[in-house]
């Protein structure tokens, strides 16, 4: 049985254990609302984005650009997880690799090759640890990512796919939806999907009125895709970023409650330790005063 010390020096442990975890939540709900902010900002931009490439996919017809060459004999696809560059934070990071895994092994099933794109230091270590073909990876903006590293990572996938390097692009990545549920999600970025340049009855009713394209819409089209492959990008980005910081603060938040439910665990069997150890002092005076008379 452990002595009174060693249950006080746990004790004492624990709690500084548990104040560490209690600041990282508070720094993790604060990111957090910065991050909601970031996303609801955001989201309105990405909406009226479709809406333009559609509208203008509409008045282009029949068009051919390379971003929208859906090709029949794929070969390649790229995987894209997006982790974050930090730990502490529960299952986030292992529930996209196991998904962006999960879809390798279906790829290859099919016969396709696999080629991983990283974002986000806990990527980069696992594909680097399994040795598997890596195109190349992005780090140091999982927290608080810009469009410029957005646009880094668009830029890369795009030539890749022009060239024909890749044939298919998918991103997976955690989409928030509250700071205790996150879901992985699938998107595929490339080629644009067709259902992204097909404008609905709504649409069509609320521009009622023809419009002149300067230049021709098809120009017009093929300056839109880029920037809709960014766009795309860019919400994975905010929407991992803002589940990173939810996945934190409720990992530190179940750290703290179990620090503190072990610390009165400890608390109740050095009391039991001390009560023992008083115990067995008045034992022992009682012995040496019955000694002493006898």
């Amino acid at each position: 049985m452990a002595s009174t010390q060693d249950l006080k020096r746990r004790v004492r442990s624990i709690s500084n254990t548990r104040k560490l975890t209690r600041a990282m939540e508070l720094v993790a709900s604060a990111r957090l609302r910065r991050a909601q902010m970031r996303i609801e900002g955001m989201r309105p931009y990405a909406d009226r984005m479709i809406e333009l490439m559609a509208g203008t996919a509409h008045a282009a017809g029949a068009v051919r650009l390379p971003l929208l060459e859906q090709r029949e004999n794929v070969k390649t696809v790229a995987i894209v997880p997006v982790t974050g560059d930090r730990g502490l934070a529960g299952a986030f990071n292992a529930q996209v690799l196991r998904r962006a895994f999960a879809l390798m092994r279906d790829e290859q099933a099919a016969g396709r090759e696999v080629r991983f794109y990283g974002s986000g230091k806990k990527a980069q270590s696992t594909l680097r640890f399994r040795r598997l073909t890596v195109g190349e990876s992005w780090t140091g903006f999982s927290d608080r990512p810009t469009y410029q590293d957005a646009q880094a990572i668009a830029h890369r996938l795009a030539e890749d796919f022009i060239a024909g390097e890749v044939d298919r692009v998918s991103i997976v990545y955690n989409a928030f939806v509250s700071p205790l549920v996150q879901t992985v999600t699938v998107s595929e970025v490339l080629p644009v999907p067709a259902a992204a340049l097909e404008s609905s009855d709504e649409q069509s009713s609320s521009h009622p009125f023809d419009f002149y394209f300067e230049p021709e819409p098809r120009d017009i089209l093929g300056r839109l895709l880029p920037v809709y492959v960014e766009t795309e990008i860019y919400r994975a980005l905010l929407e991992s970023a803002a589940s990173e910081q939810g996945a934190r603060m409720t990992a530190m938040r179940n750290a703290s409650k179990s620090a503190g439910e072990l610390i009165d665990s400890i608390t109740l069997a050095m009391n039991r330790a001390r009560q023992a150890e008083i115990t067995q002092e008045i034992l022992e005076v009682v012995a040496g005063a019955d000694a002493l008379t006898g």
